[in-house]
């Protein structure tokens, strides 16, 4: 038994290439086709020629703060920027974000962050609980949403919102938390209009963990509202960017991800699964042509998990990402 390969030993952690292979060779066949697919799509949002806006994007700092940090029109923090919760480690954070040079500053919590909730907050010991946090100019959203204009960039406007909830994954002490799903917090919630959505939990199968530590129901709300950027964290591991194309190669992988791991010898006789691959791989191929060919790909989304956090070891080992908008 102790030859084959091991499950990791936290939720949040990746599993080896041998694990996921062996858990479910069709789910680890369908993650590799559906990267080379993207990766010959190429990009999913065209910024205009002119007048670019640069959007900054970090998250997961658990009170640590990183060597450099890119300049930009907007700073975004995606939450976690501290790791007991109390008012003092925010606040650092807050003094820390507020001395960058970046013209607009947006923050939103995580479930790090439990002062910022009600709840989260009675569980933990805090001296300083009553004293107010100083946000200075940081636009702060909780299930709310801000306007940007950029005058330096022909008068541009940019719809942001943010929302700090995440699906259930610790005690008391964690803020924001809801039943993993069981519990729709997300369906109709964030404005049709939005550019750039900001959340802590990422959407389920997209930088995310094969185990789906990501929320289904976020995933459907982005399908609804499509936003050109949508950043997050949380998940330390799942680091990185990703092109999305709202369209059936993507809702094909996203089923197929979704499938219980059946191992070798159940993802063998899985043939509907397997029909459902093929087709995948038809519109895949279809989506291609209609990006290098045919010149498509209006309205997609650029997905973005910002944590500077280097997967479990609690130090910052991942760079601040950049994108124009």
């Amino acid at each position: 038994m102790a030859l084959l390969p091991q499950p990791p030993p936290s939720p949040f952690e990746a599993p080896s290439l041998l694990y996921s292979l062996l858990s479910s060779p069709l789910k680890f066949l369908i993650r590799h086709i559906h990267t080379l697919i993207l990766l010959l799509r190429g990009a999913a949002h065209h910024p205009p020629p002119t007048n670019r806006i640069r959007l900054v994007c970090l998250s997961d700092t658990h009170t640590q703060t990183p060597s450099t940090v890119p300049t930009g029109d907007v700073l975004i923090h995606a939450g976690d920027l501290s790791n007991a919760g109390t008012v003092s480690q925010i606040q650092a954070q807050l003094d820390w974000l507020n001395t960058l040079p970046h013209a607009e500053k947006i923050v939103i919590a995580g479930n790090h962050d439990s002062h910022m909730d009600p709840g989260s907050r009675r569980a933990i010991s805090d001296p300083d609980a009553e004293k107010p946090l100083r946000w200075g100019k940081i636009h702060y959203l909780q299930h709310s949403a801000v306007t940007l204009a950029f005058p330096r960039h022909g008068n541009r406007k940019l719809n942001f919102y943010g929302a700090p909830q995440i699906p259930a994954c610790g005690g008391g002490e964690f803020a924001f938390q809801y039943a993993r799903d069981r519990e729709d917090v997300w369906s109709g919630t964030v404005p049709r209009e939005t550019d750039v959505l900001v959340t802590h939990t990422p959407p389920r199968h997209h930088l995310d963990l094969p185990i789906g530590m990501g929320c289904r129901f976020l995933l459907g709300e982005c399908w609804r509202v499509r936003p050109a950027v949508h950043v997050f964290g949380h998940v330390h591991a799942g680091y990185g960017r990703e092109n999305v194309f709202w369209d059936e190669e993507q809702r094909i992988y996203e089923r197929l991800c979704a499938r219980r791991d059946g191992g070798v010898v159940g993802d063998m006789f899985a043939v509907g699964a397997w029909m459902d691959a093929i087709r995948l791989i038809w519109h895949g191929v279809q989506g291609v042509l209609w990006s290098r060919v045919w010149g498509g790909d209006e309205g997609e989304c650029i997905m973005i998990n910002a944590s500077l956090a280097y997967r479990s070891t609690g130090r910052l080992g991942n760079p601040v990402q950049v994108v124009d908008i």
